[in-house]
């Protein structure tokens, strides 16, 4: 099979595609031929050596989400049947023609969609859900904040605080990263590189803030939470460490959580699948949250993809097209 490769640690061009052997499914796994694959972030912190896959996950083929058709399935695999067309959390290997999947990792395909939308939701919907509505418990009627609003995580973030009832506002680095979040459902969305996004929201205060930043948002974040709110981080893109008023965040009963989904273990990912399946697949169906593709690449073009990841100019998801 075809598969891109990091083939060393560096600028996107270290992806190369290579010619490896085809997985063979575990008893509790499925093969997936797989269709289209999104691109994420911690692809791109895996291809800089930023971010090592855990045991037995793939060490050199990235790629956190697919999509496509079960090839064949493992001795006690009874959910699944070969044409079953499924898309699929996976702790890596996602650039490929093929991967193997656990079989209680997989969900079916929404039916309005296709393979390329299906491959867009995995990881930023089980983060979202994990981190928001799990973690934090935002509640219908809270304030939600979301920084990087046209991000994968963000697109996602503001659909489903939406859809379940929230008041949502977010961050983004453009007038028209702005509308399209807006469109998306945001109540207001800032333009964080012409406004400070904490003496905006100063009077609306947050219950909920969702933050891949870090650094000198941090303590912004913190004063901007209503007594009894929930910090979440997901990432520190401008740095882990920050300063804080304990004092203040005792007085107030401030929560400060977060998490990283990759290295989670398989039981904690099938009940994350179950409850994905049972909360967010409805609204795909009924049209309250809807995928948003902003460019596809060829699985080949990959570095291409990565370095449109790196560029912030897109606006919702980038995925990988195989034409198996």
């Amino acid at each position: 099979m075809k598969a891109v490769v990091i083939t060393k640690f560096g600028a996107p061009d270290v992806l190369r595609a290579e010619e490896r052997a085809v997985p063979k499914p575990e008893d509790n796994e499925v093969l997936i031929s797989i269709k289209a694959a999104g691109v994420n972030r911690p692809d791109v912190s895996q291809r800089k050596g930023n971010y090592p896959p855990p045991p037995g996950a793939s060490q050199d083929i990235p790629g956190l989400e697919i999509a496509g058709i079960v090839e064949k399935c493992g001795a006690s695999v009874i959910k699944w049947k070969a044409g079953d067309k499924v898309c699929a959390l996976i702790p890596g290997g996602g650039y490929a023609e093929y991967a193997t999947v656990n079989s209680d990792h997989c969900l079916p395909i929404p039916p309005p969609l296709n393979f390329i939308e299906a491959a867009s939701l995995p990881e930023t919907v089980f983060t979202v859900w994990h981190n928001v509505f799990q973690r934090a418990q935002l509640k219908s009627g809270e304030n939600f904040l979301v920084h990087g609003g046209s991000s994968g995580i963000g697109i996602t973030a503001i659909q489903l605080a939406k859809a379940l009832g929230a008041k949502v506002f977010t961050t983004a680095g453009s007038e028209e990263k702005c509308k399209a979040c807006i469109l998306l459902g945001a109540g207001l969305c800032i333009n964080y590189k012409e406004e400070d996004f904490e003496e905006s929201l100063k009077d609306e205060g947050c219950d909920v803030i969702l933050d891949m930043i870090g650094g000198d948002y941090t303590s912004k974040n913190l004063r901007l939470l209503n007594i009894d709110g929930r910090l979440v981080f997901i990432n520190a893109m401008k740095g882990s460490k920050a300063e804080f008023d304990a004092i203040n965040l005792m007085r107030r009963r401030l929560t400060i959580t977060g998490s990283t989904l990759r290295n989670r273990d398989a039981v904690f990912k099938t009940q994350l699948t179950a409850d994905v399946q049972k909360n967010v697949w409805p609204l795909i169906e009924t049209g309250k949250f809807k995928p948003v593709i902003y460019k596809t690449f060829p699985l080949a073009e990959a570095a291409k993809a990565h370095a449109l990841m790196e560029s912030s100019e897109h606006i919702g998801k980038i995925v990988l097209v195989n034409q198996n």
